[in-house]
This record gives C-alpha cells, sequence and structure tokens, in this order.
C-alpha cells in the first residue's frame, strides 16, 4: 500500500507507534479510510478558523469541501464493532460545539437559515421547516470531530469502533445533513446577495486572502488527486 505525501505526514506519528504489520492489516488503516480522515481533519480546522474568513470566502471553501467529504465518507469500508460494552471518550463537548455553532451562525448571519423539506420532522407538517446552516455544520463537526480524536489514539479496537460509529452516522444523519446544507450554501453564493462582511484592515485582509488561497488550493489538489477513485466508482 502506498501513502500520499500529505497522508504519510499528518499521521505519522501515529504510525510510529505500531508495528507494519498492525498498520497495514486492519480496515481502519486503509487508503479510503486514511483519506477520509486527512479531508476530515481539513474540515475540522476550516471550521475552527471561521473567523479567519470573508462570508464570500468562508462559503467558497465549504462548497468545495463538502462534496469532498461526502465523496470519501460514502466510500469508507464496512466494519463491525469490536469493544460493544465500551464506552469511547467523546472530544466534542458542549462548550465547543456551541463555539462552532456560534462562529458559523455570526459568520452567515441572515444567511444562515433556510427551509429544508428533507427532514424526519417534515412527516408531521405539511410546509417546509425552518434549519440552519451553522447548526447542520456544527453536527457534522461534532460527529467527524468525535472519530478524528478516537483515531489518533491509535489503539485499533478504539479506531474500529469509531469508524463504525461514523459510518453509521454518516447514513442514518449527517450524510443527510450535509447534502442539505450544500444545496443552502449554493442558494445563498449564487443569489446575487451582498456577501461582504465588514471591510478589515488592509493587513488583515491580505493575510486572509493569503489562507483562502492556501486552503483552495489544497482543496483542488484534493480533488485532483482523486481522478482515480472516481474513476474506479
Amino acid at each position: 500500500m502506498r501513502l500520499k505525501p500529505q497522508i504519510f505526514f499528518v499521521f505519522l506519528p501515529l504510525i510510529k507507534k505500531l508495528s507494519m504489520e498492525d498498520t497495514f492489516s486492519h480496515v481502519v488503516y486503509s487508503k479510503n479510510v486514511l483519506e477520509f480522515v486527512t479531508v476530515s481533519n481539513e474540515f475540522c480546522n476550516f471550521l475552527e478558523q471561521t473567523g479567519d474568513h470573508q462570508k464570500k470566502d468562508f462559503i467558497g471553501i465549504a462548497l468545495k469541501l463538502l462534496p469532498l467529504l461526502y465523496l470519501k465518507a460514502s466510500i469508507l469500508p464496512g466494519t463491525e464493532e469490536e469493544l460493544a460494552d465500551e464506552f469511547i471518550e467523546k472530544a466534542v463537548d458542549e462548550g465547543l460545539y456551541q463555539h462552532i455553532l456560534n462562529s458559523v451562525r455570526d459568520k452567515l448571519a441572515q444567511h444562515d437559515d433556510y427551509l429544508e423539506v428533507f427532514t424526519a420532522d417534515m412527516q408531521h407538517s405539511d410546509m417546509p421547516l425552518s434549519a440552519s446552516i451553522s447548526e447542520d455544520l456544527a453536527d457534522i463537526y461534532q460527529d467527524i470531530k468525535n472519530f478524528i480524536e478516537a483515531y489518533k489514539t491509535a489503539v485499533t479496537e478504539i479506531m474500529n469502533d469509531a469508524l463504525f460509529e461514523l459510518t453509521n452516522n454518516f447514513e442514518l444523519y449527517w450524510g443527510q445533513k450535509l447534502v442539505n446544507t450544500l444545496r443552502a450554501l449554493h442558494n445563498v453564493y449564487y443569489s446575487g446577495d451582498d456577501l461582504t462582511d465588514e471591510e478589515p484592515k488592509k493587513e488583515e485582509q491580505e493575510g486572509k486572502r493569503n489562507t483562502d488561497e492556501w486552503i483552495i488550493s489544497k482543496v483542488q489538489k484534493m480533488w485532483q488527486d482523486d481522478n482515480d477513485d472516481l474513476e474506479q466508482l
């Protein structure tokens, strides 16, 4: 198995803890899982740095990251629980969840709410229900961040059960939230509305532009590297 440079770099400390046999024999070390973890790490870092981006740039980057995240999640391998009676500690507490939610809500402001029909509550209503992009992204972040932190333990059984929980939640919960949010963000981005924030200082603006271009370049590189995966689907 050949690891891509960026994947190997991210997980070098983890791999050093493991024998070569353990590293490559279990499903949690497969190519698809490692690539999902890499994209997930970018997604979490992006949300944790919401304040570093102007609104339009934030939405534009999200529109590139979310489809890639969905693609990588959709090809994750299946697994079974190995620690059925054990509790995997959750990394995202109420404080961190609220921080992500509030950061995104403050960034999107009046563009945060949208009408949604693909929700379980719709069976009790004849009208579309209100949803929020910030809550959807915070929910997705919670599941993915918990998985990432469990993966960092380098304990195969914990990593396996975290993968099992993640894939189940993707199928039943956050996968639908992701495509709902993608639709809402697309609508906002191409609505023609003014998406500018309050004008920052010149030095801050230059730094944020450089950061945005760096993230977009990384996402574009990921998409380019994924051509082989798409051809195999």
